[in-house]
């Protein structure tokens, strides 16, 4: 009986299994209430006599380590997880719980990413960390200097005080998912890389790792497409504009990809020789395509060396009125588009003639919305003269379905404007065409049709008709040939939206 009450020097309990086992059974996603959760298992683990009662600053850091203004994108949540489990295991097992300043601890997820930062050669893509990541005012001198370490590193060797690993940085110092990334070929640090005669697979996986490291602490990646090689020169600007050398009067033309050599460049007074020289030719071969080509070069030559003057204009103008009587729509527009700059200029030529093309190639391609702009920017000056009042009253004309008037003004165009109106005078002779078989029955004679139409003879006014398909409603009879509308009636209805479908092709006349 004294036997049985006599105290032994121990008490004797259960063994217990380990701590980190018993966290890992529960593989929910964490939330604010993972406080209660955490503490229920690791108490469970801890001790065998009910529920550990886990003081305050724990329970607040494990709800600070869950807020989602503390989530960093980089570091994945049960990895986290896992840091959050072993830095309150090493905790519970030295016995400094109660001890540990949990409110100036640095939280799992920026420990792990100092983990990241300070291993050699294996750092995983990252992004800047987020202004709202982590409160500077709760980390304090612990945080800060943890900072200071993480930059050292970055940018230059470390001495040992500065390179020793914290208590809980010493476990889980590599993952899996960092492994698989960093070390694809399975070998030591120190023997992995292309200067051990390592395969080209892992050069290709080592460079693809490379082009996400960012250049400094919080800065984005450094795209391949925006680094610029050594052997690249800076540009150089020039200063204002080039002076030709060349002495040629003639040059063909070739679009510039780089920079223009002043040596294949003509002066302005070359330049002036060249134009007289073209407009000889010109009046002697009439060669389109000899004199398109070298108009083209003298006008880069003038644009590269910024030559905008009375001379420009000329050249411009010039240039235009040839492709006007060729019928080459998109020279001619091009010399219109700079002649319009260069008159805003106060340069000199002649706005008030291209004035009035402008406004017969608009009328050519049925643009009302550019017809509107060019009517709303005259001047009285320009309307009263000659070549614009015409043109305007061409318009006129057309919007009135006055078709009598219209081939009046055909006939008596100024300058160059008759070219352009024979762009669009076949479209024009359909429709007054299709009003007169409807208005004139049962016949008229052709002699009608000529001198309406504008017409220079019958045969031509005939050769109208036939080729727009209506050869049998022409009639030989003791008066003349003549026309019969009765049989007419829209037949030329067709042709006529057919022609005012494409208005960039010059039709039959």
């Amino acid at each position: 009986m004294a036997h049985a009450q006599t105290s032994t020097a121990f008490t004797a309990v259960a063994a217990r299994k380990s701590f980190g086992n018993s966290l890992t059974t529960e593989q929910v996603r964490p939330s604010p209430s993972f406080v209660s959760s955490t503490t229920s298992s690791s108490t469970a683990s801890a001790t065998s006599k009910g529920k550990r009662d886990w003081p305050l600053p724990v329970r607040t850091y494990v709800q600070r380590c869950f807020a989602e203004e503390n989530i960093l994108p980089d570091v994945k949540l049960q990895e986290m997880e896992i840091k959050l489990k072993q830095v309150i295991s090493k905790a519970v097992e030295t016995g400094t719980l109660a001890v540990v300043d949990w409110d100036n601890l640095p939280l799992p997820q920026m420990m792990i990413r100092e983990e990241h930062a300070r291993a050699p050669n294996a750092r995983l893509p990252s992004s800047p960390i987020p202004s709202n990541g982590v409160p500077t005012s709760t980390l304090h001198g612990a945080n800060e200097s943890k900072s200071k370490k993480r930059k050292s590193s970055e940018t230059g060797p470390v001495d040992d005080a500065s390179s020793r690993t914290p208590p809980w940085n010493k476990a889980n110092s590599r993952n899996a998912f960092e492994s698989r990334i960093s070390y694809p070929d399975k070998r030591p640090r120190n023997e992995a890389g292309p200067e051990n005669g390592s395969s080209k697979s892992f050069q290709i996986l080592d460079g693809r790792k490379k082009r996400f490291e960012p250049t400094a602490r919080g800065t984005s990646p450094v795209r391949p497409w925006r680094i610029s090689t050594a052997q690249e020169p800076p540009p150089q600007e020039r200063e204002g504009p080039i002076v030709g050398r060349c002495q040629e009067l003639e040059k063909k033309y070739f679009r510039l990809t780089s920079a223009p050599n002043p040596d294949t460049v003509r002066p302005l007074p070359i330049l002036e020789k060249t134009l007289d020289h073209l407009k000889r030719r010109w009046k002697q071969e009439r060669n389109y395509s000899y004199i398109c080509d070298q108009f083209k070069s003298l006008r880069q030559d003038l644009t590269v060396q910024r030559i905008k003057n009375g001379f420009t204009v000329n050249a411009y103008e010039i240039h235009a009125r040839i492709a006007l009587e060729k019928g080459d729509l998109s020279e001619y527009n091009q010399c219109q588009t700079q002649l319009r700059a260069l008159y805003a200029q106060k340069l000199g030529g002649h706005p008030a003639e291209f004035m009035a093309y402008r406004i017969l190639y608009f009328l050519h391609t049925s643009n009302r919305i550019d017809m509107n702009d060019v009517l709303a920017d005259l001047t009285p000056t320009e309307k009263q003269d000659r070549a614009v009042k015409h043109a305007l009253e061409t318009r006129s004309a057309l919007a009135l379905a006055n078709y009598h008037r219209f081939f009046e003004l055909y006939l008596d165009t100024p300058n160059m404007g008759a070219y352009l109106m024979d762009m669009f005078v076949a479209r024009e002779r359909l429709a007054a065409l299709s009003a007169i078989c409807r208005a004139y029955k049962p016949d008229i004679k052709l002699r009608f049709v000529t001198e309406e139409l504008g017409f220079e003879s019958d045969d031509e006014s005939a050769r109208f008709i036939c080729d727009n398909g209506a050869q049998h409603l022409l009639e030989e009879r003791d008066d003349g040939v003549r026309l019969v509308t009765g049989k007419a009636s829209t037949f030329f209805e067709p042709a006529l939206k057919a022609a005012s479908a494409r208005p960039g092709t010059k039709l039959l006349a």
